[in-house]
């Protein structure tokens, strides 16, 4: 990946409805604006700003079906993106771990 797909990966994730979602997506197959919109407390309108979002990342894709579009994750493309949450985690935690060690470290030499 690119930081520009980075970037969109990472802004489409960090929104908690966007993630809410991918949730009800993933629960359900697939589901519309319309659909999402029922069970979740923003607007159609809202939801189909959120789909979009979604989509340009590659974490959904949209099939037209009639008056609307029926979308469902891109399973390919949500791996991606939790092995890259997994990995920025674990960096994290070797930066505390490391951080810990010059701590303690610290408290060590001021007790001598």
């Amino acid at each position: 990946m690119n930081a520009s797909v980075d970037d969109e990966l990472w802004s489409a994730v960090g929104d908690p409805v966007r993630r809410r979602m991918l949730d009800l997506l993933l629960a359900g197959g697939t589901g519309t604006a319309t659909t999402l919109s029922e069970r979740l407390p923003v607007t159609r309108q809202a939801v189909a700003k959120h789909l979009g979002v979604l989509d340009r990342a590659g974490l959904v894709h949209a099939t037209p079906r009639g008056r609307e579009r029926r979308y469902e994750v891109d399973q390919l493309q949500l791996a991606r993106a939790v092995a890259q949450l997994s990995s920025v985690g674990a960096a994290w935690d070797a930066r505390l771990r490391r951080v810990k060690r010059v701590a303690e470290a610290v408290q060590r030499a001021q007790r001598d």
